[in-house]
């Protein structure tokens, strides 16, 4: 399955980096934080991504073009007057990446909305470009195709500034409202899984995924919540960077899954 990842945003709240690139691309032990959402995916054998890209994307472009000379073993030969490049060794991940610039502007449902074409009329998952989590993506995919509903989100219990789930006995999402500080409530993680009847309520760059089309759902009993109960956090600002940051250095990130060394600084 396809994975939609949510990468356009300013960023504002981690301007300290963000201004010199998109969020997503802020590295967190050497690598991007979208690198370890990816590399997440693709431990459950999904390898085929859509970034919905904005602010900066001409940086995440760059960044992918240059993935595979950066992760290899190369000789360059310019003896001669030659200019030949030879391939040796890659440590390369088997990933299709489709990174669409979907504006500056654009609110998140918009973002989806304008990478439709790239997903077709199948199911995909979609999450945000700023969080890492320990949930097991495939049984997160069984749930969903268990219910048959159009939209599942990761749901996790944490005092913390998001969106606002009302959960009901069976993992029905009764309600979803904006965030409230005070909060100590499921709220919603990403992680979702998302039937391509979602692109019907989504209708324009002004639209807020999290606002009309979250809501409707819930109120028409199609969005479920899946009860993850372990690691997840997102990446909103410096201290949360050090605290992902110092889990990698201890070894304790509970996110990392794969085998590969994340490089250090």
């Amino acid at each position: 399955m396809k994975v939609v990842l949510l990468a356009g945003g300013y960023g504002s709240r981690i301007s300290e980096e963000s201004v010199f690139k998109p969020k997503p691309m802020i590295e967190i032990g050497g690598m991007p934080i979208l690198w370890h959402i990816m590399k997440e995916y693709s431990y459950y054998g999904h390898n085929e991504f859509v970034i919905c890209a904005g602010y900066k994307q001409e940086y995440i472009k760059e960044w992918f073009a240059n993935y595979f000379l950066h992760n290899s073993d190369v000789s360059f030969d310019f003896r001669e007057g030659k200019n030949e490049m030879t391939i040796h060794q890659s440590k390369l991940e088997p990933w299709k990446v489709t990174v669409v610039d979907t504006g500056y502007d654009t609110m998140t449902g918009g973002r989806i909305k304008r990478v439709q074409r790239y997903i077709g009329n199948k199911p995909f998952f979609m999450t945000y470009g700023d969080g890492v989590c320990d949930v097991d993506i495939n049984k997160l995919l069984e749930f969903h195709r268990s219910h048959g509903k159009t939209a599942t989100l990761t749901a996790v219990k944490m005092v913390q500034e998001k969106g606002v789930l009302d959960i009901g006995g069976d993992n029905a999402v009764k309600a979803f409202r904006e965030k409230n500080i005070t909060d100590c409530a499921p709220i919603n993680a990403g992680y979702m899984v998302l039937e391509p009847a979602i692109f019907d309520l989504l209708d324009g760059d002004n639209c807020v995924f999290e606002r009309k089309p979250l809501v409707t759902l819930a109120e028409k009993g199609e969005l479920m919540s899946y009860i993850h109960e372990g690691f997840w956090q997102c990446m909103d600002n410096i201290r949360e960077k050090n605290m992902l940051e110092r889990l990698l250095q201890e070894g304790k990130a509970p996110w990392k899954k794969w085998e590969r060394v994340v490089p250090k600084k």
